[in-house]
């Protein structure tokens, strides 16, 4: 199976629905680095599709959550763990267990495809394919794993 990254914020997470959770203090005294606000990430929803969406993935791909963490807010480790684990699933059976990787500099890991919001923390010298997610054609789940599915289609036939 082809390996396909796939990463969390504004990809399988919505950040902007763990802002929306905070009090205007705390929004203001972290303006500009909303990402260190400690448990921020614990408050955050899935994107519309998302869990299904990986589940997919994840029976045609050798899937991975690829995601940085920001060093400056050391509960954003656990609490990616932990949504991982509450809305992908927890046991030996989940389709997303043990299969999460924090990393500042995604381009180390080799594979054939990530699913990205960005082009930062080395997206951009990745040696497979960056499916752009967000961008013309892939703004939504369903239309990402329209594109995935002749992906895993063709490795199939080989």
């Amino acid at each position: 199976m082809k390996i396909c990254y796939v990463d969390l914020d504004n990809v399988l997470v919505d950040f902007a629905s763990g802002i929306a959770r905070l009090d205007d203090e705390v929004v203001a005294a972290y303006e500009g680095r909303l990402d260190e606000v400690p448990g921020i990430f614990a408050l955050m929803d899935p994107m519309p599709g998302a869990v299904a969406a990986f589940a997919e993935l994840a029976a045609s791909f050798d899937t991975y959550i690829l995601s940085t963490a920001p060093w400056g807010n050391p509960s954003a480790w656990t609490d990616k763990l932990v949504w991982v684990q509450r809305h992908l699933g927890a046991g030996p059976g989940a389709p997303a267990y043990k299969r999460l990787i924090l990393s500042h500099h995604k381009n180390l890991l080799a594979g054939d495809y990530i699913i990205d919001d960005r082009t930062a923390r080395g997206v951009d010298a990745f040696g497979g394919i960056h499916i752009h997610f967000g961008t013309e054609g892939l703004q939504t789940w369903p239309q990402v794993l329209d594109h995935m599915r002749p992906l895993a289609a063709d490795d199939e036939r080989k």
